[in-house]
């Protein structure tokens, strides 16, 4: 077990160094300029030696094999550096979002997990009853249904039947926990509700299956409760796929909500992403792709353990 957990540690080296070595040539290949977008608010036209002190401040006139070991240098000892767009440490930009983002990815994958198991395995064991179309229609309407839609939907529905909004400041968790979880409780619902569709689907595909086994006809012949069958064989063997769907999902909550975010008015990394793209603040844009890449890494991890823990073999081999 533990040389399985060394190896998978090891592969997350050349992983994390093909981002960075893609992402850091990809954002010079990109059209735009930091240094004109800077100057392009005072005046159309900027003087060169202005842009050429600037591109030295920001150390943009070096060569790029040499800025790319400075940056590497810099994660090496978790120095993202700073903002070339603000100037501030990019650690304090990325930090109080970063909560955010995963405060409400964290909410969103529990209200998935608890719709989407408990529906899949009653859809399954229900096999084309009424039980089972409803929950497919359940989950196909979450599967059509954008999670910036659906949020939109509830704001209008609180402001038209209760005539109250939701807070559209936000406020952290450990400073305030009621008026925090008064804002995030409705992004969280709009989007787990759509996740919480692809995890059942996968879920009732996954049990169909398991329950056609061999084994689990010899459990129900030698009597055993249908609790039991279900609890002990069944969904222990059909939890392998549908938590990889519900670890990418979460990975990709960490940074892919732009429009939901801006809908219920919500400053996180995915609204960064774009704020820094769109600024072409490299380091930000560079510093975030390393942070999504190793949150991806992380939940791989996490799952390929989880795997060994749900199946025997894997701990065997």
């Amino acid at each position: 077990m533990w040389k399985y957990v060394l190896k998978r540690v090891l592969l997350m080296i050349p992983t994390l160094l093909g981002v960075a070595v893609l992402i850091f040539f990809l954002m010079r290949v990109v059209p735009g300029d930091i240094v004109e977008l800077r100057f392009a608010g005072e005046s159309a036209f900027a003087q060169k030696e202005n842009l050429d002190k600037e591109r030295a401040r920001l150390g943009l006139d070096q060569p790029m094999w040499r800025q790319f070991v400075t940056w590497m240098w810099g994660i090496a000892r978790f120095d993202f550096g700073t903002s070339m767009w603000t100037g501030a440490p990019i650690i304090e930009e990325i930090k109080l979002r970063a909560a955010l983002s995963f405060q409400l990815a964290v909410m969103a994958t529990i209200i998935a997990v608890v719709l989407a198991i408990p529906l899949g395995v009653v859809a399954a064991l229900k096999q084309d009853t009424w039980v089972d179309y409803f929950v497919r229609v359940f989950s196909i309407a979450g599967l059509a249904t954008p999670s910036f839609w659906l949020g939109i939907v509830f704001i209008l529905m609180l402001l038209i039947v209760f005539k109250w909004l939701p807070p559209m400041v936000y406020t952290p968790f450990w400073v305030d926990p009621w008026q925090n979880m008064l804002q995030l409780i409705w992004p969280a619902l709009a989007v787990g509700y759509r996740y919480s569709a692809v995890a059942t689907r996968m879920t009732r595909s996954a049990m169909l299956e398991v329950l056609r086994e061999d084994y689990i006809r010899t459990a129900r012949a030698k009597g055993l409760w249908q609790k039991l069958i279900l609890s002990r064989h069944a969904l222990k063997n059909a939890m392998l796929p549908v938590l990889t769907v519900v670890a990418l999902e979460f990975a990709f909550l960490m940074g892919g909500l732009v429009v939901t975010e801006q809908v219920f008015n919500l400053n996180g990394l995915g609204m960064l992403f774009v704020e820094s793209v769109a600024r072409r603040d490299y380091t930000l844009t560079q510093a975030l792709v390393m942070l999504v890449a190793l949150v991806f890494i992380l939940v791989n991890f996490t799952v390929d353990l989880m795997y060994a823990w749900l199946d025997p073999r894997i701990r065997f081999r």
